[in-house]
């Protein structure tokens, strides 16, 4: 049953608790075995691969298996309705084209006496993107991360994804979308090993510079540990939504709107703040209704029973209050004037004005990307963008009479830190001429 808090207090701690779920005696013990994974891949490689894959997905494998075959991935196509793949061709065009807009230039700048600064952008050898496949198909996620990578022009994409079932493999819709956003080396691996493997490489799967993609608690905590021998994106997952409605919400899509995100996995979090009593109990009472035929409603109510909370607020800016201190992946305003909350509102991953813009909008084709910071992250952290693809080198050059104006500052710096060489490094060069010896 969805909780209604009225009090402050308990509605802050419980707030609390929801945000760190991710940190329990639960998941500590959930680390240790991944970092056996970890380990285990990066001393055996593809043995230790195809011996995860079989155990935790019942998939007896060969490493000629692992990568899908180009037959495979023309095949897909054949198996794809008409509508499906116009669709994922739309949110193609629709996500690469907002990205197009993020795309930072490299610059320089001449300054005064002859100093020249600047900053070069260029993309990663190579991403590795996760792709979930335990409890649903997820091609959307294939486009939120390859798209960015392809419009970062990084030169070499590889996709992981778990191997379904030996009957129906790995979804078509997630294969047809991979070549619609210009990934075609894909491979059929999941869970803590995948990431084991884009860390470290195995005979089959290279080595990639950064990890992208939202996945389970396992492959969570996979990439908190491999981070610093690769990039990540952030710890995204399990999802959530805090949804922030007046008397002017219609219950059935709020009530619809919390369930889209319970269905995703039972530790996702699904959270309405409102200043009206009324509809916190229609709310409670819709999201009883529509669970009852629901398609995955064991999963869905679990989440909900755990995780679903109804605070019932004095006002709509103490409603901002605790969605600051919440920091939400997505945060619906469901009210009479969502941009004037807007300007109260300061950590959220995304934000989903008014009644007609569902979180659905930009889980799948809106643009904005839907890989985004979780667990209170959106505090310091954003989503993933064209940027997360790059990095960043500092251009300087200096002519011998802009190092002689700085030479003493530089000098007494040096000296001050104890760092005589770097002292001697700029003093040499004042010699100008000279002959060193």
């Amino acid at each position: 049953m969805l909780r209604i808090i009225t009090q402050r207090t308990e509605a802050r701690s419980e707030l609390r608790r929801i945000c760190d779920r991710t940190h329990d005696d639960q998941v500590t013990h959930k680390e240790s075995t991944v970092r056996e994974v970890l380990q285990a891949v990066k001393r055996q490689g593809d043995r230790a691969l195809l011996h995860y894959t079989s155990e935790f997905d019942r998939r007896d494998l060969k490493s000629d298996d692992l990568r899908v075959s180009g037959s495979e991935l023309d095949a897909a196509y054949q198996q794809v309705p008409k509508e499906l793949l116009d669709a994922i061709q739309l949110a193609c065009r629709q996500v690469e084209a907002f990205h197009r807009q993020r795309v930072p230039k490299s610059w320089v700048h001449f300054g005064e006496n002859e100093v020249v600064l600047g900053k070069r952008y260029t993309p990663v050898d190579r991403a590795g993107i996760y792709v979930p496949g335990g409890q649903a198909s997820y091609p959307s996620t294939v486009i939120m991360n390859a798209i960015p990578a392809k419009v970062a022009k990084v030169p070499r994409i590889i996709m992981v994804t778990p191997p379904g079932s030996a009957e129906n493999g790995i979804s078509p819709a997630v294969l047809v979308a991979a070549q619609e956003a210009g990934v075609e080396e894909i491979y059929r691996v999941g869970g803590a090993q995948a990431i084991a493997a884009l860390a470290y490489g195995t005979e089959t799967i290279p080595k990639v510079d950064i990890i992208t993609g939202p996945g389970n608690i396992y492959v969570t905590l996979a990439k908190k540990l491999v981070y610093g021998t690769v990039g990540i994106d952030s710890l995204a997952g399990p999802s959530e939504v805090l949804i922030i409605a007046d008397k002017s919400a219609n219950p059935v899509y709020v009530a619809a709107d919390m369930l889209a995100q319970a269905e995703h996995d039972q530790m996702a979090a699904s959270i309405l703040l409102t200043d009206d009593s009324v509809l916190a109990r229609k709310v409670v009472d819709e999201v009883e209704r529509q669970l009852v035929d629901h398609p995955r409603r064991l999963l869905t109510e679990k989440a909900i029973a755990h995780y679903g909370l109804v605070v019932v607020v004095e006002s709509l800016e103490v409603a901002a209050e605790l969605s600051n201190e919440f920091a939400p992946e997505h945060l619906e305003l469901e009210v009479v004037d969502p941009w004037g909350l807007l300007d109260k509102i300061r950590h959220a991953g995304a934000i989903f004005l008014g009644s007609s813009t569902p979180e659905a909008v930009g889980d799948y084709l809106a643009g904005p990307n839907h890989t985004l910071p979780t667990s209170g992250a959106a505090r310091y952290a954003s989503a993933l963008t064209v940027e997360t693809f790059l990095k960043h080198s500092s251009l300087v050059q200096y002519s011998q009479t802009a190092l002689e104006k700085v030479a003493g500052a530089i000098e007494a710096l040096a000296l001050a830190e104890g760092l005589h060489s770097h002292a001697e490094s700029v003093r040499l060069r004042m010699r100008g001429n000279q002959e060193l010896p």
